[in-house]
């Protein structure tokens, strides 16, 4: 990574972790911050990844283990609530760079696409259906809402992305670092598991 790429996903780092900015509108407003061309070629999301996490560890290794787990909990709760409609998490709550200002992005592959909205009608939550970037770059529905976090004693952003049943299928192929990109209901529980252990 050039010099200029490297101190863009530095700062776009800091804004992830310190403003709760999603990768895209960090990158863009650390291009902004530093003075530089808007030509400039940005760092990918691995980049900034890999930033985040380096500054997680540097000047949050003390609180944002307890703020992943209190958000891995909440999301768990959500998936719960949501589970005919075959939940799967992704994001900084899935791959463990999430802190307390992150929103949790949760993907529901249904067989009938306003299923899951009448679910959220039905058990009188309150929501607001927007148009976010899905998982392939796509215009993707989603229904968010507020949840209460006790653990972190404030209200989460909760995305719930609502996708076609054949949709899954491409949904878990590996990431580019060959990773699983998210995981469902049981892969939750076990690495909640695993943070309790």
């Amino acid at each position: 990574m050039d010099d200029a790429k490297q101190e863009i996903a530095a700062t776009a780092a800091r804004l992830v972790v310190e403003e709760g900015l999603e990768y895209g509108p960090a990158k863009r407003r650390a291009l902004r911050d530093l003075g530089l061309p808007a030509r400039t070629a940005l760092p990918n999301n691995d980049e900034i990844e890999a930033e985040v996490r380096d500054y997680i560890r540097l000047y949050c290794a003390d609180t944002q283990p307890k703020e992943l787990h209190a958000l891995r909990v909440l999301a768990l709760e959500w998936m719960e609530h949501m589970a005919e409609f075959r939940p799967h998490i992704g994001g900084a709550v899935w791959h463990g760079t999430a802190t307390r200002l992150s929103d949790i992005y949760i993907q529901l592959f249904c067989d009938d696409p306003k299923s899951a909205e009448i679910a959220l009608i039905d058990h009188h939550v309150d929501y607001e259906p927007r148009m976010v970037t899905g998982f392939h770059g796509e215009q993707v529905e989603a229904l968010s809402l507020h949840a209460a976090s006790r653990a972190l004693g404030e209200e989460v952003g909760v995305h719930l992305m609502v996708y076609d049943l054949d949709d899954l299928r491409g949904a878990l192929k590996p990431d580019s670092q060959h990773r699983v990109p998210r995981g469902n209901l049981a892969a939750l529980r076990r690495l909640i598991e695993k943070e309790n252990g």
